[in-house]
């Protein structure tokens, strides 16, 4: 056991005061208390007078792992572009424990990444909330599958229209929608099998992939852009009664009444990012650093993003930083790193906020977590103390 004394603790738990001058004490992989003055014998002691202690950081969308920094096509695990429909494939499968990535990311605070297949195919495949800490993937998995990857606009049809298999948002839409009615097909097979295991459906892996987004125990990770885009991916959750999340969502402050509207129909969780690049596609056309404080100001809770390798992982502090000096309340844009992400993705039982009984994951500053000059001087993550700079 360890205590980590006299910080400033931004604790982001409705239960606990917004920021005070207190204690967290650490036993095993969870956190076992957080107050002031706190004591237990035989506990180390490190006294954090002046620092700024929040929970470990979590990027709610990136493709850590998949697509390695400095290796090119051997490092490029995160399309597989043989076809347009691949909800087969899972992250855990292609992530490399080793990317170099991971100790930029646990070194910058960010515990836990959100990680999976980018955005060639229509359905790419699952998504994992993963640990920044780690040799073995399965040791590092904190939750697995949190999330089937769609996709919609430009980029499926750039990757397919040489090949005459895409050449429309039509298309895109039309393939998703197979899909899902194919995986409700194999689910009433299975259903009408009843215990006569002969009259069982050959096992196909792609539907049995999809069984859990048609059960509703798995969002669509939807990437989208452009409005219509938003849109759409809004109907097919109305259509097929499924979960989803808005990933990118980069025109969404432009229909907020509308994305609302949408949100209160589906349910559907909203991760924005990222917003620290350049507009490269046409799509992108109307990114801006205000959209965070616009959202915030139509009552639209969301998390954000880097897409990393967009932008490295560490990043994502200076991406939230910005959106306060564009009019999001400093409260607002930490919550969108912590405990927003971990509620949109559905690990907030475990992460994002600082609260007895959860993930000892903890980020400890030398000054304001969103300052650029600011640094990361300590990064726990199930307890461990991974990175010491006091």
């Amino acid at each position: 056991m360890y205590i980590l004394k006299n910080a400033k603790i931004i604790a982001m738990d409705k239960d606990l005061e917004r920021e005070f001058i207190g204690d967290v004490a650490v036993e095993g992989r969870e956190i076992k208390a957080v107050g002031k003055d706190l004591r237990y014998d035989g506990a180390q002691e490190y006294d954090l007078t002046g620092m700024t202690l929040i929970p470990g950081i979590v990027d709610a969308h990136c493709h850590i792992g998949l697509f390695e920094d400095g290796m090119g096509f051997e490092g490029n695990d995160g399309n597989e572009m043989s076809s347009t429909s691949t909800p087969e494939m899972r992250a855990i499968d292609a992530i490399n424990p080793f990317d170099r990535c991971f100790d930029e990311a646990m070194c910058g605070g960010i515990t836990t990444c959100v990680t999976g297949p980018g955005s060639a195919n229509v359905v790419g495949g699952t998504f994992v909330a993963i640990k920044t800490h780690g040799k073995d993937v399965e040791d590092m998995v904190l939750r697995y599958p949190v999330g089937m990857k769609a996709a919609f606009g430009e980029n499926p049809k750039r990757v397919y229209h040489n090949q005459k298999m895409i050449y429309t948002r039509m298309q895109t839409a039309a393939i998703l929608r197979k899909t899902l009615t194919k995986a409700i097909e194999y689910q009433k097979k299975i259903e009408n099998a009843g215990d006569d295991d002969t009259k069982l459906p050959e096992k196909d892996l792609a539907m049995e992939a999809m069984l859990p987004v048609i059960r509703r125990e798995l969002p669509l990770k939807i990437h989208a852009h452009r409005a219509d885009d938003i849109l759409t991916a809004l109907r097919i959750a109305r259509e097929f009664k499924i979960r989803i999340t808005l990933d990118h969502c980069t025109e969404g402050y432009l229909i907020p009444d509308l994305l609302k509207q949408g949100i209160e129909d589906t349910g559907a969780g909203i991760i924005i990012g990222p917003l620290l690049s350049d507009r490269s596609k046409i799509e992108l056309r109307n990114q801006s650093f205000t959209a965070p404080a616009k959202l915030y100001e139509n009552g639209i809770e969301f998390a954000m993003m880097t897409d990393h390798p967009v932008i490295p992982e560490q990043y994502i502090p200076v991406c939230a930083g910005i959106a306060v000096r564009e009019g999001l309340p400093e409260y607002e844009a930490l919550k969108s790193i912590t405990i927003n992400a971990a509620k949109i993705v559905g690990v907030d039982d475990r992460i994002g906020s600082i609260t007895v009984g959860k993930d000892a994951d903890i980020a400890v500053f030398n000054g304001d977590p969103l300052e650029t000059r600011t640094r990361c001087v300590m990064t726990v993550i199930n307890g461990e103390i991974c990175h010491n700079e006091l």
